[in-house]
């Protein structure tokens, strides 16, 4: 009988699949081909460095650096099994890691690594790159700005102008959002000058929003008046339904505008299509709560005309005025409603009292009508749900309908930037504060978020092509089945896996929890063989 003289638990859980699919996509190799270490650098090499904290970050969903050296120390033949690698705790110390991100923040090999990770993406999964959505924000921290550096103060989509940040733009490749291509600048920089000009100049195509403080004066207006009065005849745009049945979306027309903008030294000129377009979700949707604002003012102005207990009438028109004010202002309703303020004074009988006589007295107080300046109202309600679009793709390969589709579509880049500031990426709040080591980061979290993608979309794929579903991934409902399950469900599947191990003097066992049969199922969706996890609980003649 084997004495066991050692027991060791290691948390398993969704680190096999995690290195896997990484491994699938060439990370470790593309990582020490395009990052090449110094000659002092010794144990494990930086590409395998690299993969085993994205695996901890993807797992864990967190990005501090402190953080990874422990959780390697408790994994430690979970990953070596799994990478066939001697792991080390002391291969991930804050040191290394921040050699890591300094590597990832040269420029130069950065676009090298990203071209050759994006040609062996697209190749390995049979990729279409036709069409890319690219999209800005905004990550804050608590770092200081200097004259030139990478931490600014700018417009933040944190909501935290206090805070300096930095500007993360990203490119993610239709229909199903992996990035391609992730671009740090300081964080004052404006999202417009990185689009267009550069988009246009070596014969790509854009499709994008534009504001209307980059429409010439009084061009939006016009527009509006064109497609209101019938001078420009509107084009239906209709999505399929499920059931088969065609809805109208929206609706719209088009117009040329010239463009020219100074890149590289050079003017280059093109055509720009402004399609004038009206969303009727967004129509109807932002008419329904103008209208209930207008509503809500007229209740509030009708009620300072109430009088009741505890309740004092306004006593002078200017007062009333400016309560008035405040109300239509509060709802934004300035132009929608008509209001008349009246002064009364009223004459009353005040009655005797110890001994003073009674007298006549004046009391005070002021009235405000409001109506609905129907009109006003009406022509509000005729502008919402107006957008208008720029492209330079010709109206023979794109037309207005299909640009309409292919921006509704911006989502995708949306919540890949959701994924990366949020959960499970967590990019804020950012603890480092290094311009290199934050673009580094930020450039690491990038890969992360391709591998969510790429798990996702195989999950899809593979379901799609069977005609099937899965259940048991939404806790408190194992029915429930989804044939469009994220990476983050599948990936939580995982959870509470465990290795033991019980070292003895003549040899070490190992057991594995078994597997659920929606985790077998899982793996075989994503194309794994169960031995990326039951080759971790063979039998070892020696301690490991």
């Amino acid at each position: 009988m084997n004495e066991i003289s050692n027991i060791i638990t290691e948390r398993v859980d969704d680190i096999p699949l995690l290195i896997e699919q990484m491994q699938r996509m060439g990370l470790p190799t593309l990582f020490d081909t395009h990052f090449p270490t110094h000659g002092n650098w010794t144990g494990l090499s930086l590409g395998w460095v690299s993969t085993i904290w994205l695996s901890s970050i993807l797992s864990r969903g967190d990005h501090r650096l402190v953080h990874v050296e422990p959780w390697v120390a408790q994994r430690l033949w979970t990953l070596g099994a799994t990478t066939g690698q001697a792991i080390k705790r002391v291969d991930f110390t804050d040191d290394r890691l921040e050699i890591v991100l300094r590597r990832l923040s040269d420029d130069t090999r950065w676009a090298a690594f990203e071209s050759a990770l994006n040609q062996h993406t697209v190749r390995v999964y049979d990729l279409s790159t036709a069409r890319v959505h690219v999209d800005s924000t905004s990550a804050s921290a608590y770092a200081t700005v200097t004259e030139g550096g990478l931490f600014q103060f700018g417009h933040s989509k944190d909501y935290r102008p206090d805070l300096p940040q930095v500007k993360v733009m990203q490119a993610v490749l239709d229909p199903f959002g992996m990035p391609l291509a992730t671009d740090v600048v300081s964080g004052e920089r404006a999202d417009d000058p990185l689009y267009v000009a550069c988009i246009a100049a070596p014969g790509d195509f854009y499709v994008c929003p534009l504001p209307q403080v980059q429409l010439a004066e009084g061009e939006f207006e016009a527009a509006l008046e064109a497609g209101w009065s019938g001078e420009r005849a509107l084009i239906p745009v209709l999505r399929e339904r499920p059931d088969g049945k065609s809805v109208l979306i929206a609706e719209g027309y088009e117009y040329l505008v010239p463009m020219s903008q100074e890149v590289g030294g050079g003017v280059q000129s093109w055509t720009e299509r402004r399609l004038m377009v009206r969303s009727v979700r967004h129509a109807q949707a932002a008419e329904a709560a103008l209208r209930a604002r207008v509503a809500k003012a007229m209740a509030q102005i009708e009620a300072l005309n109430q009088r009741g207990r505890g309740k004092k009438r306004v006593e002078d028109v200017s007062a009333l005025r400016q309560a008035v004010v405040a109300i239509v202002q509060r709802y934004g309703v300035e132009n929608l409603v008509w209001f008349r303020l009246t002064q009364h004074t009223t004459p009353r009988l005040v009655r005797a009292y110890r001994g003073r006589p009674a007298r006549i007295a004046e009391e005070r107080h002021a009235t405000v009508e409001v109506c609905v300046d129907e009109v006003a109202l009406e022509a509000a309600v005729r502008r919402l749900g107006w957008r208008v679009y720029g492209t330079n793709q010709p109206s023979e390969s794109l037309s207005l309908a299909q640009a309409v589709l292919a921006y509704r579509s911006e989502y995708l880049v949306e919540r890949s930037l959701g994924r990366l500031k949020g959960r499970p990426l967590s990019l804020t709040p950012m603890y480092v504060q290094r311009d290199d080591h934050a673009t580094g980061l930020i450039r690491l979290l990038s890969i992360a978020l391709r591998v969510l993608t790429l798990l996702e979309f195989v999950g899809r794929r593979q379901l799609a092509a069977v005609g099937a579903k899965l259940a048991g991934l939404y806790a408190g409902n194992p029915k429930r089945e989804t044939a469009r399950p994220t990476a983050e469900h599948l990936l939580e599947a995982f959870r509470d896996i465990t290795l033991t191990i019980m070292e003895g003097p003549q040899q070490t066992d190992r057991h594995l929890t078994a597997l659920s049969p929606l985790q077998q199922r899982i793996l075989g969706i994503l194309g794994f063989p169960l031995a990326l996890y039951t080759r971790l609980c063979t039998v070892s003649a020696e301690p490991p």
